[in-house]
C-alpha cells in the first residue's frame, strides 16, 4: 500500500484516566504494538479510548430493545476519535461457563463433530442433537450429561478382609448387632464367619448390591415380612438417590466420609447415552474423540474416507489445525473451559475469531504472549501476522520482546506509571525503539545474564510416582530455602505438578495466583492491604470522633448513593444511566465526613492519592510499610481509592503479594508473576523474590520469562513438549548448567 493511500485511526487529545492530551495516528491493516511500563497509560488508550469507542458506536445500531442487553459504554474522554471500524477484543478473562461448556463447545468445534457423526457414523442414530451432552435426546440418563456422579467409597464402606461377625460393614447403619445388621443376618443368606474376600461373586453381589425383596423373620415369636436390600444398593436409595441437601446437616456429615463424586457408572464420564455412545466411525465413537489431544485428532479425521463426509471433515481439520498453531494441540475437545489458563483462554477466543470470515476489523490483543514458553512465540507471531494479511487492523497491548519485533509500528507510552506516565515518548518502528533512550528501548538491548553463585538448599520436599493429568508417574525433589524457577512448554505439567500435586501435600503454602480479588466495586487497594484500618484510626484519633464515619460502606457513605459515588438511572425504555452522584460529587463520603483533616487533606482526598503520593504523605509506621510493599511490587502507580475489580491479572498477583510480604509463610508459590510487568520492573520483582529466600523462606515460581529463569537458584524443566507428549522433568539443575541440557526447549532458548 503506497504512503499516499495508508489510512489511520486518529485519535485527537485522548484524557481517559491519566492520558495528558493523547494524539496518536494508528495505521490501518498493519499491526501495532503498544508498549511501556505498567501503569503508563497503554490500556486508557488501547482498551478505554478506542476499544471503547467502537464498542459504542457498534451498539447505537442496535434497536432499544437489544441495547437494554448490552453493557454501557461512556463516550470516552478525549476531542475526536475518527476512522474506527469495528472492535474484536481478545483478552485474558478466564472463560466459565461450568461443566457444559468445554474447549469443543467455544470454539464451535464440537457442533461439527456431531453433524460428521450422524452423517457417517455407525449404525445410524440419528440428528446431531443426538450427540450432544447438552440435549435431553443425547446425554446420559444417569448423570444429566455431566459425567460425574456422586458414588460411595468402596474402601471405606466395606473391609473385605473382615467377616460379618468381625464388622466388615463400616457404613454407619451397620454396626455389629444394630438393627441394620441383624436384618442381614436374619436374611439366612449369609455366613457370618466367612471373610468377604472368601465370598463368591454371586454372595457379594447380594450383599452389597441385592435390589430389595421380602424376607420372612422372626420376631419375638412372630413371623414377618421385612424388606432386604443390598448394603450398598440401601445406602445409594437413601443418600444419594434422594438429594442429599435435603438431610439434616448432621446426616450430610456422617455420610459425607463415604461418599465421592466419580465417573458416572452408566456412561464412564463420557457424559453421553448408550445409543450415542455406539455409534462409530473407524471404530471410535464420538466420547473416544473428544477425549483425544487435538493434534492427535487430526491424523483421525485425515483417515475418514468417505464422500459424505469430505466437506464435513476439510471444515474440521481446518478449525482443528488452528488449536495446533497456536500451540494448544496437547488440549482435548472435552476440556472443559473453566479449567483453562488466562493465556490458553486467549489463544482459545483467538482460534475463533480465526475460523470467522470478517475482514477489515480492528483485532485488539491484551499481552497475547502470557502463558507462552519462549518457542510458541513465533506462532502467536505467525497468527497476528495471517490477522493482518486478511486486511485487518492488529493493535496489541504487549511486554514480550520477541513480540514486540513483528510490529509494523510500535507506539511507546510513558515515561513511567500513573500520573508520571500518559504522554507518548516513541512512535515508529523496531529499528528506531532501539536507538531510543525511553525505558523499553534500553531493557531491550540489555545482554542476558546467568545466574553463577547459586545459593544451596537447607532441605527438600518431595513429591513422588505423580500421576496427574498428563504426568507420567513423576519424582521429583524441591529444594527448600532457595528459589526454584519451574518451566517449559505450554501444556507440559508444570502447573498440575505445582498447583494440584505439591499444593495438595503442602496445603499451608502461600499461593500468589492471578485469579481476581473482590469483585465489588467496594474493594479497593486501601480495604485490601488492610491501609484503610489505619486510616481510619488515625482520621478518627485526630478529629476525635468515630472511626465509622471514616468508611464508605459505614456511617461515613453518601445517603444519596449508599457509598457508591454513582447513581444509576434508570430510563424506562432507554439505557440506565451511570451518573456521577449529585450530592457528594463521586466523592462517596457525606458532606460534614469531608469536614475532618488530617494533615490538610480529607479522607477522599487519601483515597485519590497514588501509592507513590501517599508514602509522601503519610509517616505511621504500619502504612508506610504496606505503601513500600505495594511501590517494590510495581503498583506504585494505583490509587488507594481504585476498584479492585478494574486491576489486570498481573495487577491482581501484584497486590496479593505486596499483602502476603510480611506473612511469615515458609513457602510461597507464585504462577507466572510477571505478567503484565514491563521488563525494567522485573528486576524489583526478583528482587522482592530474593528478599522472601533470604528472610528463610522457600520460594516456587513457574515461569516462562528468561529474566526470571536465568535469575533462578534452581530450574526444574517440565516436558519434553505438551500434553501425551510432556509429563516428565527433562532438566533439574542451575542456570548456567541447563544451556547445556540438549533435551531441553527451555535450555536452547537460554543459550541463544
Amino acid at each position: 500500500m503506497s504512503e499516499a493511500n495508508q489510512e489511520y485511526i486518529v485519535i485527537s487529545a485522548a484524557r481517559e484516566n491519566n492520558l495528558k492530551n493523547v494524539s496518536l495516528r494508528i495505521p490501518k491493516r498493519k499491526i501495532t504494538i503498544f508498549t511501556g511500563v505498567s501503569g503508563s497509560g497503554k490500556s486508557s488508550i488501547v482498551f478505554d479510548t478506542i476499544a471503547a469507542e467502537s464498542t459504542r458506536l457498534l451498539n447505537e445500531n442496535f434497536s432499544m430493545f437489544v441495547r437494554n442487553f448490552l453493557p454501557r459504554y461512556p463516550q470516552p474522554d478525549a476531542d475526536a476519535i475518527e476512522n474506527l471500524s469495528m472492535a474484536v477484543i481478545v483478552d485474558q478473562k478466564r472463560l466459565g461457563g461450568g461443566s457444559h461448556s468445554t474447549m469443543g463447545t467455544i470454539t464451535d468445534i464440537s457442533p461439527i463433530l456431531r453433524l460428521l457423526f450422524s452423517r457417517v457414523g455407525q449404525p445410524y442414530v440419528g440428528e446431531a442433537n443426538r450427540f450432544s451432552f447438552n440435549d435431553p435426546q443425547g446425554m446420559c440418563p444417569e448423570c444429566n450429561g455431566i459425567g460425574r456422579k456422586l458414588g460411595v467409597i468402596m474402601s471405606k464402606a466395606v473391609d473385605m478382609s473382615k467377616s460379618l461377625n468381625e464388622g466388615a460393614l463400616l457404613l454407619p447403619d451397620y454396626a455389629v448387632n444394630g438393627w441394620e445388621w441383624n436384618m442381614i443376618m436374619q436374611s439366612g443368606s449369609f455366613d457370618p464367619d466367612k471373610k468377604l474376600s472368601d465370598y463368591s461373586d454371586e454372595e457379594i453381589d447380594q450383599l452389597l448390591y441385592g435390589k430389595a425383596r421380602k424376607v420372612k423373620m422372626d420376631f419375638a415369636g412372630k413371623a414377618t415380612n421385612v424388606t432386604v436390600e443390598g448394603v450398598i444398593e440401601k445406602f445409594t436409595n437413601k443418600y444419594i438417590k434422594q438429594d442429599l441437601k435435603t438431610k439434616s446437616e448432621r446426616t450430610q456429615k456422617a455420610v459425607a466420609p463415604y461418599l465421592s463424586e466419580g465417573p458416572c457408572p452408566c456412561c464412564h464420564g463420557a457424559r453421553l447415552n448408550q445409543a450415542a455412545l455406539g455409534c462409530k466411525i473407524n471404530g471410535r465413537n464420538i466420547a473416544e474423540m473428544s477425549s483425544m489431544e487435538v493434534g492427535q485428532l487430526i491424523r483421525v479425521m485425515r483417515e475418514i474416507d468417505d464422500a459424505k463426509a469430505a466437506p464435513v471433515v476439510k471444515s474440521l481439520v481446518e478449525r482443528l489445525q488452528h488449536l495446533v498453531d497456536i500451540g494448544l494441540d496437547y488440549l482435548t475437545l472435552d476440556r472443559e473451559t473453566d479449567t483453562l489458563s488466562g493465556g490458553e483462554s486467549q489463544r482459545v477466543k483467538m482460534v475463533k475469531h480465526l475460523s470467522g470470515s470478517l475482514v477489515d476489523v480492528t483485532y485488539i490483543f491484551d499481552e497475547p504472549s502470557v502463558g507462552l514458553h519462549p518457542r510458541d512465540v513465533h506462532r502467536l507471531n505467525e497468527l497476528l501476522q495471517k490477522l493482518r494479511d486478511k486486511g485487518n487492523t492488529v493493535i496489541v497491548v504487549e511486554h514480550d520482546p520477541d513480540v514486540i519485533k513483528v510490529a509494523d509500528h510500535i507506539v511507546d507510552v510513558g515515561p513511567y506509571a500513573g500520573s508520571r506516565g500518559g504522554t507518548i515518548v516513541y512512535e515508529g518502528s523496531y529499528q528506531g525503539l532501539l536507538q531510543s533512550e525511553t525505558l523499553t528501548g534500553k531493557h531491550m538491548k540489555r545482554p542476558l545474564q546467568l545466574k553463577q553463585d547459586c545459593r544451596q538448599s537447607s532441605g527438600k520436599l518431595s513429591i513422588k510416582d505423580a500421576t496427574m493429568h498428563n504426568l507420567q508417574s513423576v519424582s521429583v525433589d524441591i529444594p527448600t530455602g532457595i528459589l526454584t524457577v519451574v518451566t517449559g512448554v505450554a501444556g507440559s505439567g508444570k502447573s498440575t505438578l505445582i498447583n494440584e500435586v505439591f499444593l495438595s501435600q503442602h496445603p499451608d503454602a502461600i499461593v500468589i495466583d492471578q485469579s481476581a480479588i473482590g469483585v465489588s466495586t467496594r474493594s479497593n487497594p486501601a480495604t485490601y492491604t488492610g491501609i484503610m484500618d489505619d486510616v481510619r484510626k488515625a482520621f478518627a484519633s485526630a478529629n476525635k470522633v468515630n472511626q465509622g464515619l471514616f468508611s464508605f460502606n459505614s456511617k461515613g457513605a453518601c445517603e444519596n448513593c449508599q457509598g457508591l459515588g454513582v447513581v444509576y438511572v434508570d430510563l424506562s425504555f432507554f439505557d440506565s444511566v451511570k451518573l456521577p452522584c449529585e450530592v457528594c460529587g463521586g466523592k462517596r463520603f457525606k458532606e460534614e465526613v469531608l469536614a475532618y483533616k488530617l494533615n490538610d487533606k480529607s479522607v477522599a482526598d487519601v483515597l485519590e492519592m497514588t501509592v507513590e503520593q501517599a508514602l509522601e504523605f503519610f509517616e505511621l509506621k504500619e502504612v508506610v510499610r504496606k505503601l513500600q510493599a505495594l511501590k517494590d511490587v510495581g503498583l506504585n502507580y494505583i490509587t488507594l481509592g481504585q476498584p479492585l475489580s478494574t486491576l489486570s491479572g498481573g495487577e491482581c498477583q501484584r497486590i496479593k503479594l505486596a499483602s502476603e510480604l510480611h506473612k511469615k509463610g515458609s513457602i510461597y508459590v507464585m504462577d507466572e508473576p510477571t505478567t503484565g510487568l514491563h521488563m525494567s520492573d522485573i528486576s524489583h520483582l526478583m528482587g522482592i523474590m530474593n528478599r522472601l529466600v533470604d528472610a528463610g523462606n522457600t520460594v516456587i515460581v513457574i515461569e516462562h520469562n528468561i529474566d526470571v529463569i536465568s535469575q533462578a537458584d534452581w530450574i526444574i524443566d517440565m516436558g519434553p513438549d505438551g500434553g501425551s507428549n510432556g509429563g516428565q522433568v527433562v532438566f533439574e539443575g542451575t542456570p548456567s548448567q541447563i544451556i547445556h541440557a540438549e533435551q531441553s526447549i527451555t535450555g536452547q532458548y537460554l543459550k541463544d
